[in-house]
């Protein structure tokens, strides 16, 4: 796998989250996938910047966990490749790990592995999409616990 520029961009107060661990969870997250990329950015944002996202992109302004938005795909046969953005909402995972006794780190490492899957061509639309984004998700939850590259490990 080439090497990986993983930008991350902490605009939230509500989780104290490493930028190193991120950036280990994204390139594990994309090597496991088979991908190949030059850069991908990951933002983390309090919930009237992901409501205003919501909105804009999907008119929905209602708080949601992450929004995705691809930029180079593989088939694009580029020189260089920019992944995409991932806009995380810790808050989200925070007031969701709450109400189910989670731990918010865990909950938002899924989120990120999450807007990743989009990024590398996994929907959730359908029944079936659905079926196997939430086993890729799962997959590498699994991988990133094993091998400590969760948030807050």
């Amino acid at each position: 796998m080439n090497f990986v520029i993983v930008n991350v961009f902490n605009q939230q107060n509500d989780l104290e989250i490493s930028s190193k661990k991120i950036s280990s969870l994204v390139k594990h997250v994309i090597k496991e996938e088979g991908q190949t990329c030059d850069e991908v950015n990951i933002y983390l944002v309090d919930t009237p910047t992901i409501c205003d996202l919501h909105q804009k992109f999907f008119d929905d302004p209602t708080p949601t966990d992450c929004i995705s938005f691809p930029i180079d795909t593989e088939e694009d046969e580029l020189c260089y490749r920019l992944l995409g953005e991932v806009f995380v909402c810790p808050a989200t995972a925070k007031e969701y790990a709450l109400l189910h006794s989670g731990n918010p780190l865990e909950e938002t490492s899924l989120y990120i592995v999450h807007g990743l899957l989009h990024l590398m061509g996994y929907d959730d639309i359908s029944d079936n999409d659905c079926i196997i984004m939430r086993a890729a998700e799962q997959r590498h939850m699994q991988s990133l616990k094993k091998s400590k590259k969760l948030l807050g490990e």
